[in-house]
């Protein structure tokens, strides 16, 4: 099967196409025929060595496609059913990827939809766990309006909370459309919050990683009401806590996400699509902050017509 790797560390050239032997489902895992995969900064900084440091490495780590293959055990699918999910061998930007924790793709998306649903909504409530956001508590989201931002604002809106979410004002309208209350970026945005939110702020959630941590506990009371997913050194350095998946993942959120879709209470997020030869464009994209959605890989079967190579 093709799969993308690279071999060396470096820039987006050392990422290659290569014929790797098909992975196979073990006990309570299946295999896609992969459509799309989800394409993730992790991605990048694994290829500049950031990260892991074996050599060569696939990538990917959730994705979106048709069963093909079941492992023992697996009885909740069937052969030829529409899946996403995520891949924890790292592997899913390939033709053929093993889903160790998967759910059904809600009926009114297409795969490079779902395909970039498994990270941001695991991530988003994660940290909402973490951080125990109930109905009545008042919540700040600082970075409101990316992918996991985005998800959080809507699963948090979901438990009854108020969300007051930070972003561009040209975001603003998005977020208004989710439930949340807006504030803009830049000098003035505690007092623009404080403003907004008289009876003070309970709790907040860090996606942007831009340095506020310590202005976050002043506005919470505590680094205790506070989780961040982007600012390790900072969460560190002032004693927050850095939400991580070996804390304990929120799976369920998987097999919740379809049924929040078809009432109307979540929006997946845009996508920016590029067929699996294009990788290295993607990464371009990125590695820039010039990405106009969520970065998805498109991948055909063999033969089959790339119709949906738009950024090709």
């Amino acid at each position: 099967m093709k799969a993308l790797r690279f071999s060396a560390f470096g820039g987006p050239e050392v990422l290659e196409i290569v014929e790797l032997a098909e992975p196979h489902p073990g006990p309570g895992q299946l295999r896609i025929a992969v459509r799309a995969a989800g394409v993730n900064a992790s991605d990048w900084k694994k290829r500049q060595g950031l990260m892991d440091q074996q050599l060569p490495q696939t990538l990917g780590y959730e994705a979106a496609g048709i069963v093909d293959e079941l492992g023992a055990g697996v009885s909740d699918v069937a052969l030829g059913d529409r899946v996403f999910g995520f891949c924890l061998d790292g592997a899913a930007q390939a033709e053929l990827a093993v889903l160790t924790h998967y759910a059904p793709i809600p009926a009114t998306l297409e795969f490079a939809e779902a395909a970039a649903l498994p990270a941001a909504i695991e991530t988003a409530a994660r940290a909402l766990d973490q951080l125990g956001v109930a109905a009545g508590d008042t919540l700040l989201i600082n970075g409101a309006s990316g992918n996991i931002g985005a998800a959080a604002v809507q699963l948090a809106v979901a438990r009854g909370a108020r969300v007051i979410g930070s972003a561009s004002p040209a975001k603003h309208i998005l977020l208004h459309a989710m439930g949340a209350e807006a504030v803009a970026y830049g000098a003035g945005m505690m007092g623009r919050i404080r403003a907004l939110a008289q009876a003070g702020i309970d709790l907040a959630l860090d996606v942007a990683g831009n340095g506020i941590l310590p202005e976050l506990i002043g506005l919470t009371g505590s680094p205790q009401h506070i989780v961040t997913v982007a600012d390790v050194d900072g969460a560190a350095q002032h004693g927050v806590r850095f939400s991580r998946g070996d804390d304990g993942r929120a799976l369920y959120a998987l097999s919740q996400i379809g049924a929040r879709i078809a009432a109307g209470r979540f929006t997946p997020p845009v996508v920016q699509t590029f067929p699996l030869s294009r990788a290295a464009a993607a990464h371009c994209v990125g590695e820039a902050g010039r990405a106009t959605g969520k970065l998805v890989l498109l991948i055909h079967p063999p033969g089959a017509p790339n119709r949906h190579a738009q950024d090709e």
